[in-house]
C-alpha cells in the first residue's frame, strides 16, 4: 500500500507545501503544528477575549502608557498587542510570522513604512530577528512601493489583500518576499455576479487565479513567494496542491486532517517553466489601469480595506473597554 493514502492529506499537503496557520490561537498551532503563522486585528480581537491571553492586552496597555505619548497611545497599545501575539506564536512554529500594518495607511506609503519599522523595533526588542517577521501590507500602488523600500532594508513584507495579476506582477517587480491572493473572496464575487451556487475546483476563478501567477513566478524566476488564502472549502486547496504557501483557517486545517484519501500534486515550478507566457512590464500609469478594467479586483480591494479598518477599530475599542475595567 502507497505510504502516502495512510498519511492525512495534511501530511500530504505539508510534503509539497509550506502550510500556514490562519489563527492568533496558540493552541489551535500547536494543534496542527504549522510551519509559518499569520494574524490580523480580527483575530487577535476574537484570542484576546479568552482568559488565558487577556494578560497581553493588559501588558499591552501599561507598555503603551508608559511611553509618555498620548498622541499615539492606541497605535503603541495596537502595535504591542500584535506584536506580543506574534512572539507567542513564533514559540510554537519553525518559520514567520506575519503582522498588519493599519489598514488605514495603505494609500499612504511613508506612514506604512514608519509603522512597519516601528513593528520590527518591538520584535527586535523583544530579540526577534527581523528574518522571522513578515510585515502585513495591502497591495495597493503605495503599499507595494512601500514594501520595495523597507525589503531594501531587509524588513520582510507579505502583500495581501491580492486579487489581480497585475497587483502580483507589481510585487514581483518590486523585490516583495510574499503574496497573499485571496482565493475565496475572489470566488465570493464571481458567484455573486454569475448567480452560481458553486464552482468546480479546477474552474474556481480564485483557483484559476492563483495559478496564473504561481506560473508566471516560476516561469521569469521571480523568487516571491505564492502564498494562496481565503480558502472557502476544501476542493480549493487541494486544487492548490504544491502552491509555495497556503494559509489555512483551523477548521479547514481539521478537515485536511481528517481525511486519507491520496492528494496529487496540483502545481509544480517544472510545468510551469515550460508554460507559454509573456512578461509583462509594469509602470504606475499602467498598474493603476489594469486594475481600474478588473471590476473584481477594484472592488475586493476597496471593501478588504475596510474591512481591515474596521476589524482593528474593533480591536481598538476593546483595548478601550479594558482600559475602564
Amino acid at each position: 500500500m502507497d505510504q502516502t493514502t495512510t498519511l492525512s492529506k495534511l501530511d500530504q499537503l505539508k510534503r509539497m507545501t509550506v502550510v500556514v496557520a490562519d489563527t492568533g490561537e496558540f493552541e489551535l498551532v500547536k494543534q496542527y503544528t504549522p510551519e509559518d503563522a499569520t494574524t490580523n486585528p480580527s483575530l487577535i480581537l476574537k484570542a484576546s477575549q479568552q482568559p488565558q491571553y487577556a494578560g497581553l492586552t493588559d501588558q499591552a496597555i501599561r507598555w503603551a502608557r508608559a511611553q509618555g505619548d498620548q498622541e499615539r497611545f492606541m497605535d503603541n497599545a495596537v502595535d504591542k498587542l500584535s506584536v506580543s501575539f506574534g512572539c507567542e506564536l513564533l514559540k510554537l512554529i519553525p518559520g514567520r510570522v506575519s503582522t498588519e500594518v493599519d489598514a488605514r495607511l495603505s494609500f499612504d506609503r511613508d506612514a506604512t513604512i514608519r509603522r512597519a519599522r516601528r513593528l520590527i523595533e518591538l520584535y527586535e526588542q523583544q530579540g526577534i530577528a527581523r528574518e522571522r517577521i513578515l510585515i502585513k501590507i495591502a497591495s495597493t500602488w503605495e503599499g507595494i512601493r512601500a514594501g520595495e523600500v523597507l525589503e531594501a532594508e531587509g524588513i520582510h513584507c507579505n502583500l495581501t489583500l491580492l486579487f489581480s495579476f497585475v497587483q502580483a506582477v507589481a510585487c514581483a517587480a518590486a523585490g516583495i518576499t510574499l503574496v497573499s491572493p485571496f482565493v475565496g473572496r475572489i470566488l465570493d464575487w464571481h458567484k455573486q455576479q454569475s448567480g452560481r451556487d458553486s464552482y468546480p475546483a479546477n474552474e474556481d476563478p480564485g483557483v484559476l487565479s492563483v495559478r496564473r501567477i504561481y506560473d508566471y513566478f516560476k516561469k521569469f524566476d521571480h523568487p516571491t513567494i505564492v502564498m494562496g488564502a481565503s480558502f472557502r472549502n476544501l476542493g480549493e486547496i487541494e486544487a492548490l496542491a504544491g502552491c509555495d504557501r497556503l494559509t489555512i483557517s483551523p477548521a479547514l486545517l481539521n478537515e485536511l486532517a481528517g481525511q486519507h484519501d491520496p492528494l496529487p500534486r496540483a502545481l509544480s515550478a517544472e510545468h510551469a517553466r515550460q508554460a507559454d507566457i509573456e512578461q509583462l512590464e509594469i509602470d504606475e500609469t499602467r498598474f493603476r489601469w489594469l486594475l481600474n478594467e478588473d471590476a473584481m479586483a477594484t472592488e475586493k480591494l476597496a471593501e478588504g480595506i475596510r474591512l481591515f479598518s474596521r476589524d482593528l477599530e474593533k480591536l481598538e475599542r476593546a483595548i478601550d473597554g479594558k482600559m475602564v475595567e
